[in-house]
């Protein structure tokens, strides 16, 4: 317990209003939003598209290879989707951590 209690009295308090006026802070936001913002929308329409197809459609019922069709493959492909993204998204989350870090460093400069 005494180390919780020594603990909790040396962190650091941060003026969080003034880091968020800060252009290195406002440039954080912007490469966040430059990144995410597109892909969410391709997740959603790549994500979205694949019951759309299928109910209005038979643009996916043609075979691809042998009996497997096009619906068959659109959606492995969404898995992969999946999982690209994914790695993508982590390695962006750690240069954005980075940028934050820096900024947090830097914040009474």
């Amino acid at each position: 317990m005494d180390n919780l209690a020594k603990a909790s009295q040396k962190r650091k308090t941060y003026n969080y209003e003034k880091i968020t006026k800060r252009e290195d802070f406002k440039g954080l936001m912007n490469a966040k939003k430059r990144f995410l913002v597109p892909t969410v929308i391709f997740f959603l329409v790549f994500y979205f598209s694949l019951p759309i197809l299928t109910s209005f459609t038979t643009i996916l019922e043609t075979p691809a290879i042998g009996s497997i069709t096009w619906t068959w493959v659109y959606a492995f492909a969404q898995f992969i989707m999946t999982w690209t993204l994914c790695m993508m998204y982590v390695r962006k989350a750690t240069k954005f951590d980075e940028m934050a870090d820096d900024i947090i460093e830097n914040h009474d400069k």
